[in-house]
């Protein structure tokens, strides 16, 4: 008879749950896309050298109209200044380099329209996103096959004693990105979404060119007498014509941090929780 009892309780409760709105309470996914740098290899803004971008993400929704998120992308950024054909001392300059970008980043999301998924009233929304976040990145370049990290051969003459003002830049850097988006539920379940982010950094170094040239001197020789790699990546215009560099010659905008964006297509899954009324809702109260 008890038992009898507790179950019928237990049926009667989670009817009544189920009478209850769905709640929803955030949504994990993951999204796919291109990035592209802007900087100082691609001075006058151009997106014609898109490389692959993902990310994964949580976000808690705090009402139908804003949410917060923690956000984990990866971005592939690269330029070369053979593609500067509008700017002839870019093109002589012929610096090139690579990087992959890591970042977290916890970020704000505002919706314009109310969304409620599953609702066929409330299943679109344009939102803008704003945030703060940390990466890592580390260019490289290559010399024929031979690829080498830039930061650590230290091409405008960091930690060589001739210039012991210029010190060798971090591999970490603080960004803030700022963007659009829009998301659509296909179902409660289900979120499709695109989004475009402008990642504003602190950082002058995505490309590995900031400052000016460095003396010569502060790229000694291999020990055969060849000339090394660092000498060989910091002025490549030999490639172009007769070298264009020299101590204190610019080499780069220091005025201005480098860039990167991001255009991602998003899948999102939905978290969901059902509301069961209090003992006074139950009452009336």
């Amino acid at each position: 008879m008890k038992t009898g009892l507790l179950a019928f309780t237990l049926l009667f409760s989670l009817s009544l749950c189920a009478q209850e709105p769905v709640q929803q309470e955030g949504e994990f996914g993951l999204g796919v896309g291109v990035a592209h740098y802007f900087g100082d290899l691609n001075s006058r803004p151009q997106f014609n050298r898109p490389k692959i971008a993902a990310s994964l993400f949580f976000r808690k929704n705090f009402g139908n109209y804003i949410a917060a998120r923690v956000n984990a992308s990866y971005a592939q950024i690269g330029y070369s200044d053979k593609y500067n054909t509008h700017n002839e001392y870019q093109r002589r300059r012929n610096l090139s380099f690579n990087s992959n970008i890591w970042e977290l980043a916890v970020q704000g999301d505002f919706n314009f329209y109310r969304f409620l998924p599953g609702d066929p009233n409330y299943r679109f929304t344009p939102y803008i996103t704003l945030g703060i976040g940390v990466f890592n990145y580390d260019p490289y370049a290559f010399l024929g096959s031979d690829k080498y990290y830039l930061r650590q051969l230290g091409t405008e003459g960091q930690g060589s004693s001739i210039y012991p003002e210029r010190k060798q830049y971090s591999s970490m850097a603080f960004s803030v990105p700022f963007g659009v988006g829009m998301k659509y539920s296909l179902n409660e379940r289900i979120n499709i979404g695109a989004e475009l982010v402008y990642h504003f950094t602190t950082t002058d170094y995505l490309d590995d060119v900031s400052t000016t040239y460095a003396d010569p001197a502060a790229f000694p020789a291999n020990p055969d007498g060849t000339p090394s790699p660092a000498f060989l990546l910091q002025d490549r215009s030999y490639d172009t014509g007769s070298v264009i560099g020299g101590d204190g010659i610019q080499r780069g905008n220091s005025r201005q941090n480098d860039q990167f964006a991001t255009l991602l297509f998003y899948l999102s899954f939905n978290l969901q929780s059902y509301k069961c009324p209090s003992a006074s809702e139950k009452k009336g109260y």
